[in-house]
């Protein structure tokens, strides 16, 4: 349980305040969009999995280029990515605008584009949630993620409605052009909004290299491993009513492109209550619990909407679908943000969006599928199964507890002083750590060391192995290798005071008279007869 702050401080920064207001008027254009597309496509084409296909549209690219995204939004200026990818989404709108218009737009156009918007926004969203960490101090990101949720969700109050009013009024291809202007607020922002560039004291990692390094950091890391199946699950299971939802209107209650609207808004307008309430719900329960409620609350909504024929009965049951929907993602948002260091915390993103997104892709086509065997009413019955299993997995894959994180970098790595003339490429290095442990101390130092051991491996070290001297035996070896010298030297700034705690107490348990000796080394090929790394000039004794 989370201790309660006001959900409205992070309006207090002037950055996040100006950011926020024109992500609002960027949300409007989204939405407007969103709706045109779907209620489009139940007028240019006959399948149900067609119309659920429009959401798996614009979710798939989070599933197949955020990882990217996220590895860019780590080693590059995030402000300059995301305006990248709001005159790419402008230019895309742009097109779909003007094919609606000359009615050249085809069922599978459509996805294209709708394909290539949600690119755009794969693109965007790693760096915009990263940004977050970079504008507001730590204690601020729940409230700051529960607003942006918030901000979207505001607009979803209101916007559909819009949407559904634009359609039925002057055409899908007005509302598309609608999306275009509204890009303009959010890039304007971008523009004023002048980033200190941080000081860079060793080079980009490369890219192949910085997408391993994401994957690796979060396979070591169990908290986020189970988060992502957690998203993924949330995702597959709770998209259904967003897919399902024009068919919904179309079929179950005889609705128009304005009945589909208002009842996006209120959806969205339960999720304004979600994000509002969502502090005082973590301060009650636990962040598990939250979640657990969210997968029964949809269960719940799920099973009453696949009955309901009636235009007002199904937006009240919408609505606490809204406020589940914005209360999980909110967590598990935040729950990424602060189980992950700044150094790689774009790509633990860009990965949570990766299973959340798929499993919403997943689920679009999922579920417009067996409502073409079964029935809109028959395919809400079966999530609703589907989402009370997703709770009861919480007894399996709980989300961790993040009081007691301390993911700070520690800054105390001094490169030391070498005798050989090395370049930043040079390569491999082998380090070895010598300790001196006493018997009775070597099932606490085992016990220590596995935690060191992930430590080690989720920050870049590779080929880890502890040894045990056969002749000393109270002589133990930490040994690893890395590929550089200079990520050697980035392995060890990406210590955190939670690894800090880790060695101090290796080092209470070392019992020699000096500190653990480390020895760092390179690896030579024996049969170069070439010495192509000789001392340093000052220390060449020939």
């Amino acid at each position: 349980m989370a201790k309660r702050t006001s959900p409205l401080v992070p309006f207090q920064h002037k950055t996040f305040r100006s950011l926020w207001s024109a992500a609002l008027v960027s949300n409007l254009g989204t939405l407007v969009e969103g709706v045109a597309a779907a209620w489009l496509m139940t007028s240019i084409a006959s399948s149900h999995g067609m119309v659920a296909l429009v959401q798996a549209s614009t979710t798939l690219p989070y599933m197949i280029f955020s990882l990217a995204a996220g590895a860019l939004a780590d080693n590059f200026d995030r402000r300059r990515i995301m305006l990248m990818a709001q005159l790419l989404m402008v230019c895309i709108s742009a097109s779909l605008a003007l094919l609606t218009y000359a009615g050249e737009i085809t069922p599978w156009t459509l996805l294209g584009l709708t394909f290539l918007i949600g690119c755009g926004w794969a693109l965007h969203d790693p760096s915009w949630q990263a940004s977050m960490g970079d504008i507001l101090p730590r204690e601020d990101l729940p409230s700051a993620v529960a607003l942006n949720g918030m901000s979207y969700n505001l607009m979803r109050s209101i916007g559909p409605a819009i949407g559904g009013i634009i359609v039925a009024t002057a055409g899908a291809a007005f509302a598309f052009l609608f999306n275009v202007f509204c890009y303009v607020a959010l890039i304007a922002a971008l523009l004023r909004w002048r980033t200190v560039p941080a000081r860079r004291a060793l080079p980009r990692e490369a890219f192949g290299s910085a997408i391993a390094a994401g994957f690796r950091y979060v396979l070591l890391s169990p908290n986020l491993l189970k988060l992502m199946c957690r998203s993924f699950i949330f995702g597959l299971t709770a998209v259904v009513i967003l897919a399902l939802l024009p068919l919904v209107v179309r079929e179950q209650v005889k609705g128009t492109a304005v009945t589909y609207g208002v009842m996006l808004g209120f959806f969205g307008l339960g999720a304004i209550c979600g994000a509002l309430l969502i502090g005082r719900a973590r301060e009650i329960l636990s962040n598990e619990w939250v979640v657990r409620g969210a997968f029964l609350t949809l269960a719940v909504s799920c099973f009453f909407l696949s009955w309901s024929e009636h235009v007002w009965l199904s937006c009240l049951l919408v609505m606490p679908a809204g406020a589940a929907w914005i209360q999980s993602f909110s967590l598990f948002n935040v729950t990424v943000q602060l189980s992950a260091p700044r150094w790689v915390v774009g790509r633990a993103l860009s990965l949570y969006q990766t299973a959340a997104y798929g499993g919403m892709a997943a689920g679009s086509w999922l579920w417009g599928e067996l409502a073409d065997l079964q029935g809109v009413s028959g395919a809400l019955l079966v999530a609703s199964l589907v989402l009370v299993f997703g709770g009861l997995l919480g007894v399996i894959l709980r989300l961790p507890d993040l009081e007691t994180l301390k993911l700070d970098p520690t800054n105390a790595f001094c490169e030391p002083t070498l005798q050989l003339d090395l370049r930043p490429r040079s390569g491999p290095i082998m380090i070895m750590v010598d300790y001196r442990i006493r018997q009775k101390d070597v099932p606490e130092f085992l016990n220590v060391m596995a935690s060191w051991r992930k430590a080690r491996l989720r920050d870049g070290a590779r080929q880890w192995a502890l040894l045990r001297d056969l002749e000393k035996p109270e002589l133990w070896t930490e040994c690893y290798h890395v590929p550089t010298w200079v990520e050697y030297v980035r392995h060890n700034k990406r210590q955190t005071q939670d690894d800090a705690e880790i060695v101090a107490r290796l080092e209470a348990l070392h019992c020699g008279e000096c500190p653990p000796k480390v020895h760092h080394k390179i690896e030579r090929q024996t049969v170069s007869v070439h010495d192509d790394m000789p001392l340093r000039p000052h220390l060449d004794r020939t």
